[in-house]
């Protein structure tokens, strides 16, 4: 079950980082439409829950109060997609931490956060179209 917790995770995880790459840097922070998050937005949204999904994972406090990591700790394309994969890299090593075969809470934790991560990703292959990116896990 941890392997394929695992595996989910990072296939989830890797896609939306590889879609994120694909955005320009001169886009990253660019809306469809007023009052929704740019790709950055989204990608620091992500990151952010990524974050709490590890540390419930390693028994830490969880804040789930900002719901978004600060432009401000983010303020680049290069700076984001560290912290991205970085959060991703923190939850996949907290499952391998674990010991035995994950109990039914970290199932439920991990496969929502799989799931949270999908929609968005789903979210930023729309606006890719909208400015001519192919996300690349379509390949057309």
């Amino acid at each position: 079950m941890t392997t394929l917790l695992i595996e989910k995770w990072e296939q989830a995880s890797g896609r939306i980082a590889e879609l994120g790459d694909a955005f320009p840097e001169e886009k990253f922070e660019w809306q469809p439409v007023p009052a929704i998050r740019t790709c950055g937005g989204v990608l620091r949204h992500v990151a952010f829950w990524n974050q709490y999904v590890a540390d419930c994972l390693h028994n830490k406090e969880a804040d789930d109060s900002l719901n978004e990591l600060p432009l401000a700790d983010c303020p680049t394309k290069a700076k984001m997609m560290e912290v991205l994969r970085r959060s991703s890299q923190d939850v996949s090593s907290a499952l391998r931490d674990q010991d035995g075969v994950p109990n039914q809470k970290t199932v439920e934790l991990v496969m929502t956060f799989v799931e949270h991560t999908a929609e968005h990703y789903g979210q930023l292959a729309v606006y890719g179209r909208l400015i001519g990116i192919v996300p690349p896990a379509s390949g057309a």
